[in-house]
């Protein structure tokens, strides 16, 4: 029974009451002259009377006097915080305005959460990152659970109260355990090695069970079901601590967006979870404090996911900056930084135009490093290719293709002069001034097959016996391919 009602005047009045597990509520209601009317609902028709926030209103029957006292009957309750939680009296323009509030929350609650779930599901395409599935999972859950939390799903559907208490419960556990298995694959895999990985499953099966069995033995085992799930979302929040402490231990790149993003569902979420032991009165905003907390913990790893994605770039970045070194690294000779013979033959081999193609050798390179070692020989080779370089034309392959073997692929429309790159040769400044020289010989076919490419090396590979045979320091030309066919 109420407390004597204060003076409303004429205004026609409401009675809110917080939506619990209950299977008839009938309110009966005192006037000034006397008089007794009642309303009332029950689980089946509640729908008819709920609005956002899940809260119970019922319109005071008309009557001349006004009233004065109220009293509920209320069969079938089974929420341990209280028979009748939350009673209001309100008027018409009162309740339309807490309505509006309810509603843009919840809008906006909608809003973030679909807005998330389009940018993680298009990333999720993009990227197959294992922990986009269980963010996506876990807003989706979120979702749901605003939608039936709020009453939506009763005013829109007319179901059972206490059947979308139930569908409640199911998607707050699974808001959860998505949590749980978002964070699993969120933080590096050393965070969850040993104990914790087994600990974190068994947490979350605890989760969903303890709501299945809510969900399906309530009412007839309601005051166990309902601790065990109450006390399941314990063990969910003393996991929390170790994880985040594992993760500082082992230095987790993704240490402050956990600290961050799970602060405040924590301490929310522990105030309900008190609240449901009766530790805290019963207040509408502690009610949707799970809501506003899991609304914060989305958003806010909606940026860890931003930074997880930031990092995945750069360290996409890294691996091709490496693979490209490696590929350089592969396809150049150490010593003088010029192609390595399989690099040159890799772009040289394939080509369709006919090309013309430079044997340049070191005359007695092995004099060369009985007189001043083979680290002198060794600048020399350095000295060598960067004449080369100098002399080739910009889009010549230049290659080290043997000791003091050297080649230049260059099109035979623009062709190189031999004797520039000899007389480029000659100019070089060597070790102790040492007289280097070399022969050179040419030729000119095409390459489109490795067939092609041994017999213009042929063909040069004469050319260049051919200046040694001469004398050395000189340049001789070999037939053009095509001329001899």
């Amino acid at each position: 029974m109420s407390q004597p009602l204060p003076a409303t005047g004429d205004a026609p009045l409401r009675v809110r009451q917080a939506s619990l597990w209950q299977t008839r509520a009938t309110l009966y209601v005192l006037y000034a002259d006397g008089a007794i009317r009642r309303t009332g609902f029950t689980s089946a028709n509640a729908g008819r009377h709920l609005r956002l926030g899940a809260i119970i209103e019922l319109a005071l029957p008309r009557h001349a006097a006004p009233p004065v006292r109220l009293l509920w009957h209320v069969e079938g309750a089974l929420n341990r915080r209280g028979v009748v939680i939350g009673p209001t009296l309100i008027d018409r323009d009162a309740a339309a305005a807490a309505d509006m509030t309810m509603a843009a929350l919840y809008a906006a609650f909608a809003g973030m959460c679909l807005a998330l779930l389009v940018y993680n599901l298009a990333l999720w395409a993009a990227l197959r990152q294992a922990f986009q599935p269980a963010y996506c999972l876990m807003v989706l859950c979120l979702l749901g659970y605003a939608f039936t939390s709020s009453g939506l799903l009763g005013q829109i559907t007319g179901i059972d109260n206490n059947d979308r208490q139930r569908i409640n419960y199911v998607l707050l556990a699974g808001s959860a355990a998505a949590a749980l298995v978002f964070a699993r694959a969120f933080f590096e895999r050393r965070v969850f090695d040993g104990w914790l990985r087994p600990y974190s499953s068994a947490v979350i099966a605890f989760v969903l069970l303890a709501a299945a069995a809510y969900a399906g033995l309530t009412p007839r085992f309601a005051a166990i079901t309902d601790l065990i799930s109450t006390s399941s979302y314990l063990f969910v929040i003393t996991l929390l601590a170790p994880i985040l402490i594992r993760a500082y231990r082992r230095r987790s790149n993704y240490l402050w967006v956990f600290g961050l993003a799970w602060g405040a569902p924590v301490v929310l979420g522990s105030v309900r979870i008190l609240a449901a032991f009766n530790v805290f009165a019963w207040q509408l905003w502690i009610d949707n404090s799970t809501l506003l907390a899991m609304a914060l913990e989305a958003a806010l790893s909606s940026l860890g996911v931003a930074y997880r994605i930031r990092l995945l770039s750069l360290e996409r970045d890294a691996a091709r900056e490496q693979e490209i070194a490696a590929r350089l690294l592969a396809a150049t000779d150490p010593l003088t930084g010029l192609l390595n013979r399989r690099a040159f033959l890799d772009g040289a081999i394939g080509r369709e135009d006919a090309h013309q193609l430079i044997l340049v050798d070191i005359d007695h390179f092995k004099r060369i490093n009985e007189t001043i070692g083979h680290d002198g020989g060794d600048e020399v080779l350095r000295l060598i290719a960067r004449s080369l370089r100098a002399a080739a034309t910009p889009e010549a392959l230049v290659a080290r293709i043997g000791g003091e073997e050297f080649a230049l692929l260059v099109r035979a429309d623009t062709p190189l002069d031999a004797r520039a790159v000899l007389d480029r040769l000659r100019m070089e400044r060597m070790p102790f001034d040492l007289v280097v020289t070399a022969s050179i010989g040419t030729c000119t076919g095409t390459l489109r097959r490795e067939t092609d490419w041994k017999a213009l090396y042929r063909c040069a590979d004469r050319a260049l016996f051919a200046a040694k045979a001469a004398g050395r320091d000189r340049v001789r030309h070999g037939a053009p391919l095509a001329q001899v066919a």
